[in-house]
């Protein structure tokens, strides 16, 4: 895991102390090395940087930027399957002068191009440049689990695995895309493939960007979508099969995730995800698993307990620690600096703590994301399948009629249950279902923050739509609701939030954090699979839990889902007020010039003043706005 940022200045102007400048704000992503390759044609200046934190072969013979005959390339990731492409390389006459995965890349390109990636299992961001075609060949794992950005404007292209390397270049232009602004108060991350600037873009995962430096034309081409299995036929398979097919998958995914030359160990929330990839990893072994847990005092909030009792019953080494409410509100001023792009995931500041603990004893850690996207965890996957079941028992005129008296009477004006927490929340998806939407619409819905009117409202300029991935279709033959949002989501909602944390917490302490739920053979299999056997009579994951219990009794596992909670509504009523006050002062609004004042100040005083609802819209202002501080 590392970090690598670069340029090509086709005016040849930039000095050589720019690409420094650029790896040197990602140290925290690579403590272990710093490299630098630049090349001055007549044609361009070429610069690749690299911070490296040693995972596998710690020797300098593995360092970075690497070069085989005329590839250069530098590399953010891990190829799990290295030492399989590694022999097949060897039998082909290709010889090695390191035990990297690095040079596996470069010899594979050598031999297959660009086919090469089709060999790889692994998360990946990469750069490779052919000095014999003038060529720069970019690729992203097939989930997005490693990040690349990149920008092209006035004939200088910026890459980097964080937007901060951009700033380090005097002609970046980080001029606002105030779609991308509004996208963000909708959904609490600029979806792929957009970012907050103009002419910044995000590779989408299982794409390449190709630049021809003589023509200087950029080509992005797909080689994975995970479209194209849920758009196959379903499996006929019998559900114990597909229990016992899923878990031999499951168990080779996870194996490869262990490969390092560094101490290895496990997020452990006592939840299914964590618990399924703790138990596998477990039984093949003796030698005892390290597994980490972040607790809170809150017992409400608090998972620590169930993670320590199922720690002890799989007999891993525990290690657990309970932060205090100064700890985790310390983290919330350095946000801004590690999530260099507007993002409101609460859960990053836990997930920085719960790092930032693991990293004591180990360089990396495996996090188990993607189970509910992969096996149909989320309560709204229940909630749509069911809910549209019994609403279409109600005759059409009643759903419309009573859908329209749900929009005259907006949720917060009801007495008494305008201040019940989720009262809001369940009243909006209430009125989608009565609304007899598509499941496109309501899941677009349902991950929408601000309705399009209130996003009107609240810019003093009407922002335009943004495309993205919820935009995207399955085909209707082999799949259902079920299907479709869970392929949403995972191009989406995991991609744009729930990597993106995991992979900023992590690499902010140095620490590589891996994904053994996006093995590609995982989705692959699982989005082909029933959908029964995923949501099943009203048991979602049912799967994964069948496979959990051979291996942890039922009874330790079945509790409600809890999440390491944090208590975003009080800290705003009381530490955080003061940057929400200093962030939503109208003088500050009226010079920013982007949102109402007037939108602003009401939202504040009726927060405020009880509307406790309302937190959230709070919370994703105060990020963007301390984003907006730091960085413009």
């Amino acid at each position: 895991m590392c970090g690598i940022a670069g340029f090509i200045d086709f005016k040849k102007k930039t000095p050589d102390e720019v690409l420094h400048k650029m790896t040197n704000i990602m140290q925290h992503r690579g403590p272990d090395g710093d490299g630098h390759f630049i090349e001055k044609t007549e044609q361009y200046i070429i610069g690749l940087g690299h911070r490296r934190l040693s995972i596998i072969d710690l020797s300098k013979a593995a360092s970075q930027p690497m070069q085989v005959g005329c590839l250069h390339i530098i590399f953010n990731g891990e190829m799990y399957n290295y030492n399989e492409v590694r022999d097949e390389l060897i039998a082909k006459g290709h010889q090695f002068i390191s035990h990297s995965d690095t040079e596996v890349i470069l010899h594979a390109y050598q031999e297959w191009d660009k086919k090469c990636l089709h060999k790889f299992v692994g998360m990946f961001a990469f750069v490779l440049y052919d000095t014999a075609n003038k060529i720069v060949f970019c690729a992203r794992d097939r989930a997005g689990v490693k990040p690349f950005n990149w920008y092209f404007h006035a004939g200088l292209f910026l890459f980097g695995s964080e937007l901060k390397v951009f700033h380090q270049h005097t002609d970046f232009k980080k001029e606002l895309n105030t779609e991308a602004v509004a996208a963000f108060m909708q959904y609490g991350y600029v979806p792929t493939p957009h970012c907050i600037f103009n002419n910044t873009h995000k590779l989408q995962p299982g794409h390449t960007l190709t630049i021809d430096l003589v023509a200087q034309k950029i080509n992005i081409e797909k080689y994975w979508n995970v479209l194209d299995y849920y758009n196959k036929p379903k499996l006929v398979i019998s559900l114990p099969d597909a229990i016992n097919e899923t878990e031999s998958i499951l168990e080779r995914a996870f194996q490869y995730r262990m490969v390092a030359d560094v101490p290895v160990g496990v997020f452990l929330s006592g939840g299914y995800d964590s618990t399924c990839v703790t138990a596998l990893l477990q039984k093949s072994t003796t030698a005892k698993i390290n597994t980490f847990t972040i607790g809170v005092h809150d017992k409400r909030l608090n998972e620590a307990p169930f993670a320590k009792e199922t720690a002890a019953y799989l007999g891993t080494n525990h290690t657990e620690y309970y932060c205090t409410t100064k700890e985790a509100l310390e983290i919330v001023p350095d946000l801004p600096f590690y999530y260099d792009e507007p993002f409101a995931d609460s859960s990053a500041i836990p997930t920085i703590l719960v790092s930032k603990l693991a990293r004591e004893k180990v360089t990396v850690a495996l996090s188990a994301d993607a189970g509910d996207e992969i096996f149909g965890g989320y309560n709204k996957y229940d909630y749509i399948t069911r809910g549209k079941k019994r609403i279409n028992k109600v005759p059409a005129p009643i759903r419309k009629g009573l859908a329209r008296i749900m929009q005259q009477i907006p949720a917060h004006t009801i007495p008494y249950f305008n201040k019940k927490p989720l009262f809001t929340t369940r009243y909006k998806k209430m009125l989608h279902l009565l609304g007899d939407e598509s499941v496109k619409d309501m899941l677009r819905n349902m991950s929408d923050l601000y309705t399009r009117a209130e996003l009107n409202q609240l810019f003093l300029k009407t922002p335009g739509h943004l495309s993205s991935n919820f935009e995207n279709n399955i085909e209707v033959e082999y799949n259902d609701d079920l299907s479709y949002m869970m392929a949403i989501d995972y191009q989406t909602y995991m991609l744009d939030d729930i990597l993106q944390k995991v992979d900023r917490a992590s690499m902010s302490v140095s620490l590589e954090g891996r994904e053994p739920f996006l093995d590609q053979h995982i989705i692959e299999f699982a989005a082909q699979l029933p959908s029964s056997y995923k949501l099943h009579n009203g048991i979602k994951k049912y799967i994964l839990r069948q496979i959990v219990h051979k291996y942890v009794p039922q009874h330790m596992m079945e509790r409600p889902k809890m999440g390491f909670g944090i208590p975003i509504a009080d800290w705003l009523k009381q530490e955080l007020k003061v940057f929400v006050d200093e962030t939503t002062d109208p003088a500050f609004i009226q010079q920013q010039g982007l949102f109402n004042a007037d939108e602003i100040k009401k939202l504040h005083t009726d927060f405020y003043n009880g509307k406790e609802q309302l937190h959230t819209k709070i919370w994703y202002l105060l990020m963007f706005q301390l984003w907006y501080k730091q960085w413009m």
